[in-house]
């Protein structure tokens, strides 16, 4: 006969060792950090490229691949699509992520996490002041290949929408999931977050207002700032600081046996068989 372990010390064990993983390994927070790590140096690499002039080459091709090889000023695919272009393009506006900052955050307000409200607000805020700042400093031109799908008033590196859509949607994202108890909520809102980052810089490069480099480095600026910013979060809150992560466990659980002790405790009649 199989020797079965209780299913009471299976959740014991279960919730024991996923207690010590977290308190003690601290394996998410190794990763986040090698994820900084990564963009980080990737952002550094890019800018010392596009500062060398050495990006200029593949970025022509790439820009031109996405136009008509007889007329450059026609974007590829019909008209729809181009118009579908600035649609998502528009999603990585300022106007379109300060309107949806301050929806999550009232959000945040009214599900009584006035903390993390705070946190949020000042994860975008300081990232679009980074965006802005690396914009000054590097000071790159627009692409002057193809006309312009869209008007554009700032330097070109890094991309603003991209880099503030990857600060924002993630950072929304990490730091709403958080308060999530279901980890399948958990993964759509970041999956959804990093699918708008990604359409926000493709359509950037294709309405040739952007170098691929400039949405490259913005990508990578920003998913930095919102690991860092999901570090913090961690940060504060073993300190008390902001709300505790929420459990990762599902809301219900099946439904177990009572204790043998509340059986004995049950009326005579209830315990009783029935006789034929």
């Amino acid at each position: 006969m199989p020797l079965h372990l209780p299913k009471k010390l299976a959740v014991f064990v279960r919730d024991d060792l996923r207690y010590w993983i977290k308190t003690r390994v601290e394996i998410t927070t190794l990763v986040a950090a090698l994820i900084v790590a990564a963009a980080v140096w990737a952002f550094v690499s890019i800018g010392g490229e596009v500062l060398e002039g050495d990006a200029k080459g593949l970025d022509t091709e790439i820009l031109l691949s996405l136009r008509s090889a007889t007329d450059p000023s026609d974007p590829l695919g019909p008209r729809w699509f181009e118009e579908f272009g600035r649609d998502m393009t528009a999603l990585g506006g300022n106007g379109v992520l300060i309107m949806l900052t301050c929806f999550v955050a009232l959000y945040l307000w009214l599900s009584d996490r006035r903390r993390s409200m705070w946190l949020v607000l000042a994860a975008i805020v300081t990232g679009l002041a980074m965006s802005q700042l690396l914009k000054w400093g590097f000071s790159r031109p627009r692409p002057d290949l193809v006309p312009h799908g869209s008007h554009v008033y700032t330097a070109s590196f890094p991309s603003g929408h991209a880099m503030m859509s990857a600060v924002t949607y993630l950072t929304l994202a990490i730091l709403v999931a958080r308060v999530q108890e279901r980890w399948t909520i958990r993964a759509l809102l970041i999956g959804v977050a990093v699918f708008l980052t990604i359409l926000v810089g493709v359509s950037r490069v294709y309405l040739g207002v952007h170098w691929p480099s400039d949405v490259l480095a913005g990508w990578t600026a920003g998913a930095a700032w919102a690991v860092i910013w999901w570090m913090v979060a961690k940060w504060l809150e073993r300190r008390g600081a902001v709300e505790p992560e929420a459990d990762h466990r599902e809301a219900a659980e099946p439904a177990t046996l009572p204790p043998a002790g509340l059986a004995r405790s049950l009326p005579a009649s209830a315990a009783r068989e029935p006789r034929p």
